[in-house]
């Protein structure tokens, strides 16, 4: 019969030495435990061993815990190997996104790049000096035809009072340009650009040239001293150029050339190779 010793041992007697045994069984034991030290010596020695892998600690744990402590542990453990997976499957997800993107971005680019050269060869060639003298051609032409039949005028107009300095302006069609000298007999310059004035309006009898004295334009002594000789400019009875003192800009010594460069430059005349 088994003694309470034994039940609480599991009646496991091969693995327990009792000492009312005889001494055989102490040269077993002791055989026994010599050779587990010798074998736990041996094992100290050895690297210790890789610890177990998720699925190696699952395998073990089903095969020890069968108990409701086991199957929580294993339901974690499945859990643990689960979101590991989606982890998994989520960063190659991402990295597939990513060379997709990086190759539809180098695409777009490429199609960019290549609009952009495009359209500075375009705009090259719109900047070039011949195409835009041929614009401006076109575009004279049809102002004139939209401007319809303009008077022609081909000289100088000497303005005598200054009702006739208003009408010069007022009363002329708004699509022609008039350029009105101020000057004053006393001033070579004011001389000069009369001249100068005679010359332009036979080149340009599309635009109205007048002259007035600066004291029937009721000007100041002052500005007859500093403002002289002065050029306005009208159009549709709006003043668009008021150059005072033009010499300062042409020096005193200068020709019909100058002054139509300087009244093109300005915007005030369009140059007459662009519609003759």
């Amino acid at each position: 019969m088994a003694t309470l010793e034994d039940k609480l041992m599991g009646e496991k007697l091969e693995y327990y030495c009792s000492s009312s045994e005889g001494e055989d069984n102490d040269d077993d034991c002791d055989d026994s435990g010599e050779k587990q030290s010798k074998s736990g010596g041996a094992s100290l020695s050895q690297a210790p061993p890789a610890p177990p892998t998720l699925s190696q600690n699952m395998t073990h744990r089903a095969a020890t815990n069968t108990g409701p402590k086991g199957v929580v542990q294993d339901w974690q453990i499945y859990k643990q190997l689960e979101a590991q997976k989606r982890e998994e499957n989520e960063k190659q997800r991402l990295e597939l996104m990513k060379k997709l993107s990086m190759s539809a971005a180098t695409s777009a680019e490429d199609e960019a790049r290549k609009r952009e050269e495009e359209l500075e060869a375009e705009m090259a060639e719109l900047m070039s000096e011949d195409f835009l003298q041929q614009f401006q051609k076109k575009r004279m032409a049809e102002m004139m035809q939209q401007c319809g039949h303009l008077q022609k005028f081909g000289k100088v107009f000497h303005l005598t009072s200054h009702e006739e300095f208003l009408n010069a302006v007022e009363k002329e069609n708004k699509h022609i340009t008039i350029i009105i000298h101020i000057y004053d007999r006393s001033l070579s310059a004011c001389a000069t650009l009369n001249k100068c004035l005679d010359t332009l309006a036979q080149d340009y009898q599309i635009i109205k040239f007048a002259k007035i004295c600066s004291s029937v334009a009721g000007m100041s002594r002052d500005f007859r001293a500093k403002g002289l000789p002065a050029l306005l400019v009208y159009k549709a009875n709006n003043l668009i150029g008021n150059f005072v003192r033009i010499t300062d800009d042409l020096s005193d010594d200068f020709f019909p050339s100058d002054l139509e460069s300087f009244l093109v430059e300005n915007g005030m005349i369009v140059d007459k190779n662009l519609y003759n």
